[in-house]
């Protein structure tokens, strides 16, 4: 490894990046990828699991805050 890669720190920014969260929500249909119907409930089961993730995590902090 070269020494530019040791001594790159992560920022806060890049830690709290939601893009890719955001990109799986909204894409659109891409004719390309398959769909059967075990693929669209495992993607629908993931966006429920997302959701619930990010709920919890803004009731921890909202409890922590006040």
């Amino acid at each position: 490894m070269s020494e530019d890669n040791n001594n790159k720190r992560n920022t806060l920014k890049e830690y709290f990046q939601v893009g890719e969260v955001f990109g799986y929500f909204f894409r659109g249909k891409d004719k390309s990828r398959p769909a059967n119907f075990s693929l669209k409930m495992m993607h629908g089961v993931n966006k429920i699991s997302i959701i619930i993730f990010l709920i919890a995590l803004i009731i921890l902090i909202t409890r922590h805050i006040f």
